[in-house]
């Protein structure tokens, strides 16, 4: 099992930056794919960021690509998301999760282990 937990939100204007860390406890870190979520107020929770246990390949969403990265540091057990150029509509609730398989699924339900989720808020 592996206990993930983020860090990094906060409030920002509009074309700033942020980087979400999620810290995850266990040494089977590296077994996981990793992926970031976020869901706004009174939206479902959608798919943003993916990677493999390996780090070799990474998928996004078409709202996020070329704004957001997301990379991973094995030794550290951390996952980030370096988030760029926001606009308001990437206010949410971002949450990390860890996919057992490895695959780096964009599917919510792939997922095993979830953190508690940071808030995002980007102002206009």
């Amino acid at each position: 099992q592996v206990q993930l937990v983020e860090s990094g939100g906060g409030l920002v204007q509009a074309g700033g930056s942020l980087r979400l860390s999620c810290a995850a406890s266990g040494r089977t870190f590296s077994r996981y794919a990793l992926g970031w979520f976020r869901q706004a107020p009174g939206k479902e929770r959608e798919f943003v960021a993916a990677i493999t246990r390996t780090g070799s390949s990474t998928d996004y969403a078409d709202s996020v690509k070329g704004r957001f990265t997301i990379s991973r540091d094995n030794a550290k057990n951390t996952v980030f998301l370096q988030m760029n150029s926001l606009k308001p509509e990437d206010t949410a609730v971002y949450y990390c999760a860890a996919d057992n398989y490895g695959l780096g699924s964009p599917i919510e339900r792939d997922y095993d282990y979830w953190g508690q989720g940071t808030q995002v808020t980007v102002s206009s």
